[in-house]
């Protein structure tokens, strides 16, 4: 599919492709039985025939290729079966998610406050996909909408880059399949498409945290199109390697809660916003001196006006907030059993033998942190949206029973924004709503996104009956990761970038 394009895959017909994989399974099953006939019958008969000569050593080897190229033929139809069958279905897949997500980005969301815009969805370069509002506003693009038309772009962009790596695939393993020569059957044998690519998984996973972004994106492609089977045999071998290259990472949109203060940089300051902000950099250091470093930490990064993304130290806010542990713990709770039964069903029907698989799961509402609760997280996030990533095993005991468990990691992304309603006040300095806002649409301070995950902790799903053991604390991840490192000091103190030029 060279030059493979959105367009091409939301218009692909696949019922021809489909017909294919019918038809070469129902080759491979009558050449199994000729195969059978051959050598039950005609090879049998030649080696148990009572003559001598040349006649006879000549026809006995003649028989002997006869029945080799019958079961040759049969092994190459199987094949070609098998990798028609598997691309016909993740070619299917890909373009029904291509499809319904087309049909969501036009739709808009009616029912958020204020209303999503519905988006066109077009072909970009070199298979890229672009994404822009079906009708712009004169004050220009809030940054919830920004957020859905990258989302829409990247995730698309990504599925028609997946069907042309599966294409790619089936090509490669037909001619293996095939060979060079057209009057030899026989030659690489595929039971799906899993011997193709589960070794270019194992390639990029090798990097690990050295992986590129195209590296990761064609890595979680890849898991994706493995079969549980294969994934069981990636997982535990390479799994300290799947995690630095960003295998866990969310899916799920990562888009503003709200529209946030308005457009960056498209007012003029004046006196009054100069004031405002050296009384936030006085509130800034007020906060570090009572403690809330991550409240003063955003602050000061707001004010550096760089507008650059920020880490969250996901463990220790579940250290430090008690109740956003227990509102992770509670996902997990909730979606064990649905987890439960999937691993053992796919341990079914693998014949008892390994199976993996990726999970992601949220609670209907996100979690806010209270001023009551946790004043440093109220100012630092406020409301964050967050959900739980994770690879759920399930592997035989020593009596071949199953046994699960879940490697999983909770995931946190916000936006750091001070719109209408929202005012501060730490010790003596106040600052009335909407103040800081303005900031922002003057181009002196910046919004920006903050994310960040946990480590990765183990849980026990038990067998085919549940446990009630406690889920893992934060600070029992497999690679501690508790206190904000230096990543999290990051700009801390960062020069003020100056006024923008609009955006």
């Amino acid at each position: 599919m060279t030059g493979f394009s959105y367009s091409d895959l939301m218009a692909l017909d696949l019922t021809k492709l489909g017909t294919a994989a019918t038809d070469w399974k129902t080759m491979a099953g009558e050449l199994a039985k000729l195969a059978t006939d051959v050598r039950d019958g005609l090879a049998k008969k030649s080696d148990a025939a009572r003559w001598q000569g040349v006649n006879a050593t000549v026809t006995r080897a003649f028989v002997g290729k006869t029945v080799k190229e019958f079961s040759d033929l049969q092994l190459e139809a199987e094949s070609i079966a098998n990798v028609l069958g598997d691309a016909h279905a993740e070619l299917t897949r890909y373009q029904r998610q291509a499809r319904t997500l087309t049909q969501a980005a036009g739709k808009g969301d009616p029912s958020h406050q204020p209303p999503d815009p519905g988006l066109l969805v077009f072909d970009g370069p070199n298979g890229s996909v672009r994404v822009s509002e079906k009708i712009c506003a004169p004050e220009g693009t809030d940054q919830r909408t920004k957020d859905r038309m990258r989302w829409y772009a990247d995730t698309l962009t990504g599925i028609v880059q997946h069907a042309a790596e599966v294409d790619a695939a089936a090509v490669r393993a037909l001619r293996k399949s095939h060979g060079d020569d057209a009057r030899n059957a026989g030659h690489a044998r595929y039971t799906s498409l899993d011997e193709e690519q589960l070794p270019r998984a194992g390639e990029l996973a090798g990097l690990g945290k050295d992986a590129s972004p195209q590296q990761r994106a064609e890595l979680r492609r890849l898991w994706e199109s493995l079969s549980p089977a294969a994934r069981a045999q990636l997982w535990p071998a390479q799994k300290d390697d799947l995690m630095a290259a960003g295998l866990l990472g969310p899916t799920m949109p990562q888009v503003a809660a709200d529209a946030g203060a308005g457009i960056y940089d498209s007012e003029s300051p004046g006196f009054d916003e100069w004031a405002t902000k050296q009384k936030m950099n006085l509130l800034s250091e007020g906060a570090d001196w009572k403690g809330m470093t991550d409240a003063s930490r955003h602050m000061a990064h707001y004010l550096g006006n760089s507008g650059s993304p920020m880490s969250l130290p996901v463990n220790k806010m579940m250290a430090d907030v008690p109740g956003f542990k227990s509102y992770v713990d509670d996902i997990v709770r909730t979606h064990q059993d649905d987890w439960r039964g999937q691993a053992l069903e796919e341990f079914r029907k693998n014949g008892g033998k390994p199976v993996a698989f990726s999970v992601e799961a949220k609670a209907p509402e996100g979690f806010y942190f209270s001023k009551e609760t946790d004043e440093n997280w109220f100012y630092a996030v406020g409301g964050a949206n967050s959900n739980v990533t994770g690879v759920v095993t399930a592997v035989p005991d020593a009596n071949g029973n199953p046994k699960l468990g879940i490697d999983y990691q909770a995931n946190v992304w916000d936006r750091y924004n001070w719109d209408e309603g929202k005012g501060v006040g730490i010790g003596p300095l106040e600052i009335p709503d909407g103040q800081m806002a303005r900031l922002h649409r003057v181009g002196i301070a910046q919004e920006f996104d903050m994310s960040g995950s946990s480590g990765v902790h183990h849980y026990d799903l038990g067998s085919a009956v549940p446990h009630a053991d406690p889920l893992p604390g934060p600070e029992e991840s497999r690679d501690g990761r508790l206190n904000p490192g230096r990543e999290q000091q990051q700009d801390r103190t960062a020069p003020e970038a100056g006024r923008g030029t609009g955006r």
